[in-house]
């Protein structure tokens, strides 16, 4: 990658951003200079990663919001653009899982995780966009999942995860000549709260089906995500990258 980065005064939201995933790739880019919009719907606990952050010097700001509520995303990024800076990146992470074998799985269970997952990317990148026309300029990056394969008993999970991938293509597609690139990272198992609320065997057994033999971590997503953002990536749109330790090559699902 480039020398030179990221600059002072570029402006990032990052979705999902509160804890976890989210919270490893608003750390890394407020690391780097860049001002750093975290969204999440949990209020107390981002309140708490936004005075962390602030507490070492970086310059973010939380604004608590269902993202799944289409009123409610355009007032947050209604914030952003009142601030007055523009906006140059955007990674929609926010997402939330409810596994059930298909004919347990409920209207609710499927509505939950479809618009957590893909409907708030929708939103959030409709709400974005029209911030980075103004400067012909964005960098748009989704979470998907490894899950997009197919995945037991994740039905709705993996056909948001999906669907994540396509809205990704067709973005990239249809604004590349505008200076906007959208790419996809799709991860495998990650250490999250998630996943550490898992019984030890049941986390020895995941990891014994990554090839790599080791358990991802934010900062694993993170380099990934500053790999899409950074400049010397301008040329690379609509392409999903996964970082799972190889489980997307030949491992069972979850």
């Amino acid at each position: 990658m480039s020398a030179q980065r990221f600059h002072e005064g570029q402006v990032a939201a990052v979705t999902g951003a509160a804890r976890g995933i989210g919270l490893g790739i608003a750390t890394r880019l407020a690391r780097q200079g860049v001002t750093v919009y975290l969204l999440d719907r949990d209020e107390a606990v981002l309140t708490e990663a936004v005075a962390q952050l602030r507490s070492e010097g970086m310059n973010v700001h939380g604004l608590a919001l269902d993202l799944t509520e289409g009123a409610a995303v355009e007032r947050a990024f209604g914030r952003i653009a009142e601030a007055g800076a523009g906006l140059d990146f955007l990674v929609n992470n926010a997402g939330v899982v409810r596994d059930k074998r298909f004919l347990k799985m409920t209207e609710d269970d499927w509505d939950l995780v479809v618009d957590t997952n893909l409907r708030a990317q929708f939103l959030c990148c409709k709400a974005a966009l029209p911030l980075m026309l103004e400067r012909s300029f964005g960098r748009i990056v989704n979470l998907s999942s490894r899950a997009w394969l197919g995945g037991f008993g994740q039905a709705n999970y993996s056909a948001a995860k999906g669907g994540v991938v396509s809205l990704s293509r067709s973005l990239a597609i249809e604004f590349a000549a505008k200076g906007i690139t959208v790419n996809t990272i799709a991860p495998g198992i990650v250490d999250t709260p998630l996943f550490q609320a898992f019984e030890p065997e049941v986390k020895a057994r995941l990891k014994d089906t990554v090839p790599v033999k080791r358990i991802g971590t934010p900062e694993d997503i993170a380099n990934a995500v500053e790999f899409f953002l950074d400049p010397a990536s301008a040329y690379i749109t609509g392409q999903t990258l996964y970082v799972c330790g190889g489980r997307s090559l030949s491992s069972a699902s979850v």
